[in-house]
């Protein structure tokens, strides 16, 4: 019957281990928003304005230098 009343009710939550996960997240969600960015302007200067492969990398690494300096 207790275990009944302790699911009932829950265990205290760990708001250490909730803000950890929650930042780990939004940090996976930020770089690979800016890395999908990245790429797909570095394949645009690759593809389309004649830059080739290792023109489109360049640019895709320049952009991405440039995202964890801006966020």
């Amino acid at each position: 019957m207790a275990k009944d009343i302790e699911h009932a009710t829950g265990s205290a939550m760990d708001y250490y281990e909730h803000d950890k996960t929650y930042k780990l997240f939004l940090g996976m969600a930020k770089w690979g928003i800016a890395s999908c960015v990245a790429l797909l302007i570095g394949m645009m200067v690759g593809f389309f304005m004649g830059g080739g492969l290792v023109g489109g990398s360049i640019v895709f690494i320049l952009l991405m230098i440039v995202s964890y300096f801006v966020l």
